[in-house]
């Protein structure tokens, strides 16, 4: 399978570089979004004619097998036995495993048909675990090692935008919601992960639970949000190197001070609100393993919510004792 999604990668790098269509259309993309030559290569992104079979056809010409074509999601086989690409039309971003071995691919659509999926993953299989995998690592992974620090974006052209701007320490969760398997992988590299969420309050709040988790395996978490309407793909393709860079050291805050303003902004003078912010504020505390950091977290929070130390010490306790009873049974 590693080697028929090697084979894949190539045969897409090479419809990009060196066909028409692929010149037209795909690379035109790419040069568009402001992606450099460099990293478009470093990347090793492709595309995959828009023929229904192109590939598949190719592929079997090449001596591969049918079985693993369909294992590895490359190809698609109905009941009538009629194949068809899975990635037809698509620009395509190969995602790799620690090692850099092509486990899978993103698909973007290039097409105006609003019925297609703007983005498709390749199906789980015997070498691809979306779950266990984040995209740009095997790329990022020694700047993190230096930095000790990793950016944690959600999508491909995130990653791409960021490298592209010089910030090299940039992995992405490529739009699934972050999981345990992730964050021990980039614990692998350091313990110190800076967040990086479009400036869209619903997509904030939706990914504070990813955030919580972090918190739970002892990592040390900021935050950085970006202007309404933008994103780190938009914002780095606008600004110069030094400007990202300086934007994200000057934004980033600690987690607790960044939900507690988030939340409070959101509570404002509604009473019910403003206690249902406080167990929330409690609830990501108690997940901190170590009691010193979560006592230092409990202060900074009291001192914020402008409420007093031992109210939300005895709602941490409260919730530490809960959890202990339900672990009990």
């Amino acid at each position: 399978m590693l080697r028929l999604l090697d084979f894949a990668s190539k045969y897409f790098q090479k419809q990009l570089w060196e066909t028409e269509m692929g010149k037209s259309i795909g690379l035109s993309y790419l040069n568009d979004r402001g992606l450099s030559t460099a990293i478009i290569k470093k990347f090793q992104l492709g595309y995959s004619p828009n023929e229904w079979t192109a590939f598949t056809d190719y592929a079997l010409k090449h001596a591969n097998d049918l079985d693993l074509l369909k294992k590895t999601g490359l190809t698609i086989v109905k009941e009538n036995d009629k194949m068809f690409d899975r990635f037809k039309g698509r620009v395509l971003f190969p995602i790799q495993n620690l090692s850099g071995q092509v486990i899978g691919f993103g698909g973007r659509t290039l097409s105006n048909d609003t019925t297609q999926a703007k983005y498709l993953n390749s199906p789980e299989s015997d070498v691809y675990h979306k779950s266990k995998v984040l995209y740009g690592l095997a790329q990022a992974r020694n700047e993190i090692v230096r930095s000790d620090n990793c950016f944690l974006v959600e999508g491909y052209t995130d990653v791409l935008s960021m490298f592209d701007s010089g910030v090299e320490n940039v992995v992405a969760s490529s739009g699934t919601a972050l999981t345990e398997d992730q964050i021990k992988l980039i614990k692998r590299f350091t313990k110190q992960v800076t967040v990086l969420y479009d400036g869209d309050f619903a997509g904030i709040k939706a990914g504070l639970r990813g955030v919580d988790m972090l918190l739970a395996e002892s990592m040390n978490v900021k935050v950085v949000t970006f202007p309404e309407g933008e994103d780190p793909d938009s914002f780095a393709r606008a600004h110069s190197s030094s400007e990202l860079k300086s934007f994200i050291e000057d934004e980033a805050q600690d987690f607790i001070r960044f939900k507690t303003n988030l939340l409070a902004d959101e509570a404002q003078s509604d009473p019910f609100k403003r206690a249902q912010l406080i167990k929330d504020i409690v609830q990501s505390i108690s997940v901190i393993p170590d009691a010193i950091a979560r006592h230092v977290y409990i202060r900074e929070s009291a001192n914020l919510l402008e409420m007093p130390e031992q109210t939300l010490m005895n709602e941490l306790n409260k919730v530490l004792s809960n959890r202990l009873k339900d672990s009990a049974f």
